[in-house]
């Protein structure tokens, strides 16, 4: 095979003319890097591929004409031609895709089956109402203190509790240290 891209175009587009797609198209693969904004390098590698009935790689390739010299109606043709060709093309049949997730919902749906849940170990009479609604002591340690928590104190009344909340907010949060300190102010005001 020649160096010169000019013959090696020739060369390929005889091949293709002769009807020897599969080794027109080995040529212009060992051509591609050198040549990847070559219209006549897309147009004969659609060609090549066209004749291969690869319609998908064909109409990349006449697209990438068209970029290029978008005013050449050669390619413009071919294109609708091979959209046309890849329409009418019988469709290979398609195994469904598998969807991991219904995959193990299925597998989880199957191991809940046969599941049953422990029985409570509640005793059968209730918390009385005067027990659920007392208060616990101020000086209790909250385990999760938030703002809102807080907020939630102080409407209530329990100013004692909204202080240790915001204390608690301090060694967690420093960097909100003097945001955190007057809302202990504006509580102490309310003593």
């Amino acid at each position: 095979m020649t160096s010169d891209p000019h013959l090696i175009f020739a060369e390929v587009s005889l091949d293709i003319k002769l009807g020897a797609f599969e080794p027109a198209l080995d040529k212009l693969t060992c051509m591609k890097r050198w040549l990847p904004e070559s219209y006549i390098f897309h147009l004969l590698a659609a060609r090549a591929t066209r004749g291969l009935r690869r319609y998908d790689e064909a109409a990349e390739h006449l697209g990438h004409c068209c970029r290029i010299a978008p005013s050449n109606q050669v390619a413009w043709r071919e294109l609708i031609e091979v959209k046309t060709l890849e329409a009418q093309a019988p469709q290979p049949e398609r195994k469904p895709a598998i969807d991991e997730v219904a995959v193990e919902f299925e597998q989880l749906s199957r191991a809940l089956a046969g599941f049953t849940p422990p029985r409570a170990t509640e005793c059968f009479d209730p918390t009385p109402i005067a027990e659920q609604k007392q208060p616990f002591p101020d000086d209790a340690s909250i385990a999760v203190p938030t703002e809102t928590l807080a907020n939630l104190f102080i409407n209530q009344g329990a100013f004692k509790k909204a202080i240790r909340v915001y204390t608690s907010l301090i060694l967690l949060d420093p960097s909100k240290a003097d945001h955190y300190r007057e809302c202990i102010d504006r509580v102490l005001e309310k003593l």
